[in-house]
């Protein structure tokens, strides 16, 4: 597991961003867009840095949150409630292509940073705005966190058993889904840019982020009166696909609801009858007997322990896969071979795996130049080159 190696210019080489947010939502899109190479330059408060660097498992005073979410990005230290912090902004923004901030809205315009403020400094600015209900509506000026775009956005009623109240993900989902769409309309205003001149402001909901995710839910119930509900493991209708038990403790989730997979599956069981038994021979069918279904290939796979049952269903052309916690990641060989973790060096912490940049470019492939780096780590750096941008050249600045 090693840093994936730099083949070729990232996607995004020559473009600047400058990171104003914090936590997750805007932080992961400027995460992306270093990913492939964006030149991404996070701007923190001197007397206190991103909440994200304390937050997660913390080893050896280092957030393990942190070293993933920072990476790739130089950071520096700039108070934008001063004048001199609102200078050194703009003077990055002269030089720069998008402004990535997930305040609540209003904040950036209170620091003297508007879209407009940003416009006259550097008009082919893209300004990209993260927040959880959208810059406009009655519900703009509120606190919006991930878990409550999650919650309104109609995610969060679907998740749990059905006898249960709805639980939650086991990662911030809601802020990830906008840091992605933030990712996207981005790179959407770039492209416009190159016709127009000029850059536009990205507005990104978490609510909205999450809401694009749910398929015809608002239909069903709009024009069938179809309220979905909590299922637990299963989709209602779609049958076989559920968690089924292994001899040896496993849970191997089975998905064989086509029906040309349902055959195969009862072959692979040796069970071949059941693919024409007309209880069980049509898409239809099989999720009118879903329980009944699901009972007797759990029977059947409570019988041969994993690592059989995955060989023999591979066999079969069966979709088939254990359920995996991240040590069953670090070992599988598909992982490995595919590069799908990397190590990434750290100075305190020798080498730290991380999920490795997705998706795959043929022609310009991310990489992970570093992990998050200390507060005002870059401050000299970025500090002096932009002292040099500013100096006349043949009579002109740069």
């Amino acid at each position: 597991m090693t840093p994936t190696p730099t083949l070729a210019p990232g996607a995004l080489d020559g473009v600047r961003v400058i990171e104003l947010g914090q936590l997750i939502a805007g932080p992961f899109c400027g995460q992306m867009m270093a990913d492939f190479g964006a030149d991404v330059i996070k701007v923190e408060q001197p007397d206190r840095g991103d909440p994200m660097r304390d937050w997660g498992v913390v080893h050896e005073g280092r957030s393990l949150s942190w070293n993933v979410i920072a990476r790739g990005k130089r950071c520096v230290t700039a108070d934008l409630h001063t004048d001199a912090g609102r200078e050194f902004v703009l003077d990055l923004v002269r030089q720069s292509d998008v402004v990535v901030e997930n305040f609540r809205p209003g904040t950036l315009e209170r620091f003297g940073l508007g879209y407009d403020v940003l416009a006259e400094a550097n008009p082919r600015i893209v300004l990209t705005r993260v927040s959880g209900f959208g810059q406009d509506g009655p519900y703009s000026p509120r606190a919006g966190y991930g878990s409550i775009g999650e919650a309104m956005g109609g995610l969060r009623y679907l998740v749990g058993d059905a006898d249960r109240p709805p639980s939650r993900f086991g990662v911030s989902l809601g802020d990830m889904l906008a840091g992605l769409h933030a990712a996207l309309g981005t790179l959407l205003a770039l492209v416009a840019r190159e016709r127009s001149g000029r850059g536009q402001v990205v507005d990104v909901s978490i609510f909205e982020s999450v809401l694009a995710l749910t398929e015809s839910l608002v239909s069903d119930y709009a024009v069938a009166g179809v309220v979905r509900e909590r299922t637990g493991a299963l989709l209602p209708g779609v049958a076989p696909s559920n968690v089924y038990p292994t001899a040896d403790g496993h849970m191997v989730l089975i998905a064989a609801n086509q029906d040309s997979v349902f055959r195969r599956l009862t072959r692979a069981m040796g069970q071949e009858e059941l693919a024409d038994d007309a209880r069980y021979a049509t898409h239809q069918a099989r999720g009118a007997r879903q329980t009944e279904l699901d009972e007797l290939i759990g029977a059947w796979s409570s019988t041969l322990p994993a690592a059989e049952m995955l060989e023999l269903l591979d066999t079969h052309g069966v979709p088939v896969g254990r359920i995996y916690q991240a040590r069953d990641m670090l070992a599988d060989a598909h992982f490995q071979a595919r590069g799908s973790i990397v190590e990434i060096p750290d100075d305190q912490l020798g080498h730290v795996p991380m999920q490795a940049v997705t998706p795959r470019l043929s022609d310009n492939p991310g990489t992970i130049r570093w992990g998050g780096q200390r507060r005002g780590h870059h401050d000299g750096e970025v500090r002096d080159w932009l002292t040099a941008q500013q100096q006349p050249v043949d009579g002109a600045v740069r």
